[in-house]
């Protein structure tokens, strides 16, 4: 019974617990060290260049109060954070929208999400034949697994990704479609796995499935609407406070890190040449060889989808390492979905080898 209990999902389960664990003990017991709160924001500039805080604070202060007018200052660009609705109002859901609770919910739906995604990837492989250890590369992947101690929407979107996938092996189409819609709402990098379901459905001249999977994209329109009327701008932007825009030459968002300090910029191709940028060459060729041999499997076009975005990632991304490690998130996934696909287990094993990411982050 105990061998059958070691899995990827009773690891990375025992590694948040011990983390966060950790990190809550440091914070002498304030749930609110998960949020990294800053000092606020005006103008869509911080009040205090000294205390920024990061990403999970936006998601705190919407599960704290989702009404807009309630958020004045408190984001730093409104649209863009509020589009990422789902994992906030889920948290405050479960805190009953108790601000003592809330702190707590946002961590246990993060938690909640992640070992689950990690189960049900599990399985995935099982039915697949393959074998369930492959999981531990989505488990502790860098940039899935910090995000649940930073309050960020990462585990949640990509946890309902996973769900689509595991519907849709089940012939669960419409499941697969409304997973998908819902990790919308969760972060908008879900796209990608819907344009890759769509693209799979037209090519493959299946009609009445293109459409079940561009039905998601309606309700998503209609808000990116409401956040123009209410904020001014829709949510579809490159980033955050100080983001820059998409780039138009490829990987120039890294070369543009040599403008600034070339030492920097050795560094960050030490780090993301074997990460980010030579995964993702190998993605787009493997992906494009499938498509051009006809393979149309929604798994082929999920690895290039994900792959086709990295090459014009911004410079704002590029410029900050955990921010370009959460960026990927998709392809590493993708990654494992088409190498099973393909029954690569060289693929698969490669892949084991982005977990030494966690490392460099937990450390940092």
């Amino acid at each position: 019974m105990f061998k059958r209990l070691l899995s990827p999902t009773f690891f990375i389960a025992l590694f948040l617990l011990v983390y966060l664990g950790y990190t809550l003990a440091q914070a002498e017991g304030d749930p609110r060290v998960f949020a990294t709160l800053g000092g606020g924001f005006q103008n869509g500039l911080p009040l205090d260049e000294s205390n920024q805080g990061y990403d999970g604070q936006f998601a705190y202060f919407i599960a704290l109060d989702p009404n807009p007018e309630a958020l004045t200052g408190k984001l730093d660009i409104p649209a863009y954070r509020y589009q990422r609705i789902l994992y906030p109002l889920v948290a405050r859901l479960l805190g009953l929208g108790q601000a003592t609770l809330i702190p707590w919910t946002l961590v246990l739906v993060n938690v909640l999400a992640h070992v689950g995604a990690t189960a049900l990837l599990e399985k995935w492989l099982i039915a697949q034949k393959m074998s369930r250890w492959y999981a531990l590369t989505y488990a502790f992947w860098a940039g899935l697994a910090m995000p649940v101690r930073g309050n960020l929407t990462e585990p949640l979107c990509y946890a309902l990704v996973v769900a689509a996938f595991w519907a849709q092996q089940k012939d669960r189409q419409g499941w697969a479609a409304g997973f998908l819609g819902l990790a919308l709402f969760a972060k908008e990098t879900a796209l990608f796995f819907l344009a890759a379901q769509v693209a799979a459905a037209i090519f493959s001249r299946n009609w009445k499935r293109a459409a079940l999977f561009a039905s998601p994209l309606l309700p998503f329109a209609l808000f990116q609407l409401y956040l123009y009327r209410v904020f001014g701008t829709v949510g579809l932007t490159s980033g955050g406070f100080m983001a820059t825009g998409f780039e138009i030459i490829p990987y120039m968002g890294l070369w543009r890190v040599a403008e600034i300090n070339l030492t920097v910029f050795i560094v960050f191709c030490v780090m993301f040449l074997p990460m980010v940028v030579l995964p993702d060459l190998w993605a787009l060729a493997a992906s494009l060889k499938r498509l051009w041999g006809r393979d149309f499997s929604p798994l082929v076009w999920t690895l290039a989808a994900n792959a086709a975005i990295i090459p014009f990632t911004p410079y704002s991304t590029f410029r900050e390492p955990f921010g370009m490690i959460r960026f990927i998130d998709g392809l590493i996934l993708a990654t494992i979905l088409f190498g099973t696909h393909i029954r690569s287990k060289r693929v698969l094993n490669y892949a084991l080898f982005w977990c030494a990411a966690l490392a460099l982050v937990v450390r940092s």
